[in-house]
C-alpha cells in the first residue's frame, strides 16, 4: 500500500492534463466558445493563405509577413486546442511525456515566432511611411526573406532550452499537471529539485525576446508618427496612419493577452488557480481569432478578394 503511494515519476511515460482545476463540471460549456473560436481561426487563416496564394497583387513584404503570422497562429491554435477539446469532451487527459515536451517547444517557440513578424511588420509599416520611394529597393525579396528566416531561427533556437532542460528534471511527486496544456512553468514545477534555471531562462528568454521585440515596434512607431507629424495636411496624416491601424490592432491582439497570461503565471499567487489556467488558455485562441478578422476588415486587397470570392461561387 505505502509503495503505490511513493510511487516515482522519475521518467514519467505520461502525463495528466487536469484542464481547468476547479471548473471540472463547467469544462462542456467551456469548450463550446474554445470550438467556436478554434474553427474561426482555423477558417480565417487558411481563407488569409489562400487569398495570399491566388491573388498576386498581394506579392508585397507586408503580405509575406502575414501569411507567415497566420501559419504561426495555426500552429499555436492547433497544437493545443483540439488536446484541450479532448480534456472538455471526453476526459482526454493522458498525454505522452515526448508529446507534452513537443507541445511545449511549439507554443513557446511560435509565440516568439509571432512577435518576431510583427516587427518586421513594423519594420515595413516604417520604411513604407518614412522612405516611401525606397520601399522596394529595401525590402526586396531576398531581404524579406532573409528577415523571415531570421526571425524562424532566433525563435528556435532560443526556446530549445525549454524542452531540453525539462527532460533533465526528475518528476518524483506526481505527473499531473493543473493546467490544460503543456506549458512551460505548470510542467517543471512538478520537478522535485531546483529549477531556478528553467525558471530564470524563461524570464531571460521574455525579456531579452519579447521585451526586445516591444523596443523595436516602440522605436519604429514613435519615428513613423514623427514622419506622420510633418505631414502638411490632416487628411494626408489620417490617411496615412490608417495604414497602421491593422498592425496595432494585431499587436495589442498578441501582447495584451499575452501580458496578463504572463504576470498572472508568474506573479498571481493570489489569482485562483482556475483564473489563472482560463486565461493562460485564452491567451492562446484569441490572437489567431482576431489576426485574420483584422486584417480581412482592415485591408481593402484582402476585402476586395473575399468579396470576389464569394460572388464567384453565388455565381
Amino acid at each position: 500500500m505505502s509503495d503505490s503511494n511513493t510511487t516515482k515519476f522519475t521518467n514519467p511515460s505520461t502525463f495528466i492534463l487536469l484542464g481547468i482545476p476547479g471548473l471540472e463540471a463547467a469544462h462542456i460549456w467551456i469548450s463550446i466558445p474554445f470550438c467556436a473560436m478554434y474553427a474561426i481561426a482555423v477558417l480565417g487563416n487558411f481563407t488569409i493563405l489562400l487569398i495570399m496564394k491566388r491573388e498576386p497583387r498581394l506579392q508585397e513584404p507586408m503580405f509575406y509577413f502575414l501569411s507567415m503570422l497566420a501559419v504561426t497562429d495555426l500552429v499555436i491554435s492547433t497544437s493545443t486546442v483540439p488536446k484541450i477539446l479532448s480534456i472538455f469532451w471526453f476526459s482526454s487527459r493522458e498525454i505522452s511525456f515526448s508529446a507534452c515536451l513537443t507541445q511545449m517547444y511549439l507554443i513557446h517557440c511560435f509565440s516568439a515566432m509571432e512577435s518576431g513578424i510583427l516587427v518586421a511588420m513594423a519594420l515595413d509599416r516604417y520604411v513604407a511611411i518614412c522612405h516611401p520611394l525606397r520601399h522596394s529597393t529595401i525590402l526586396t525579396n531576398s531581404v524579406v526573406a532573409k528577415i523571415g528566416l531570421a526571425v524562424v531561427l532566433r525563435s528556435g533556437i532560443l526556446t530549445l532550452p525549454y524542452p531540453f532542460l525539462a527532460r533533465q528534471w526528475p518528476y518524483c511527486r506526481t505527473n499531473i499537471i493543473p493546467h490544460s496544456y503543456c506549458r512551460h512553468l505548470a510542467v517543471v514545477n512538478l520537478a522535485c529539485t531546483d529549477i531556478r534555471i528553467s525558471s530564470n531562462y524563461g524570464l531571460f528568454n521574455l525579456f531579452s525576446g519579447i521585451g526586445i521585440d516591444v523596443f523595436f515596434i516602440t522605436v519604429s512607431y514613435m519615428q513613423i508618427l514623427q514622419a506622420i507629424i510633418r505631414l502638411p495636411t490632416k487628411d494626408a496624416r489620417l490617411k496615412t496612419f490608417g495604414t497602421c491601424i491593422s498592425h496595432l490592432c494585431a499587436i495589442s491582439a498578441l501582447y495584451i493577452p499575452m501580458f496578463f497570461s504572463s504576470i498572472t503565471q508568474r506573479f498571481g499567487h493570489y489569482v485562483p488557480l482556475h483564473l489563472r489556467v482560463l486565461i493562460a488558455s485564452v491567451y492562446l485562441v484569441v490572437p489567431p481569432v482576431l489576426h485574420p478578422i483584422i486584417y480581412g476588415v482592415r485591408t481593402k486587397q484582402i476585402r476586395d478578394r473575399l468579396l470576389r470570392l464569394f460572388t464567384h461561387k453565388e455565381t
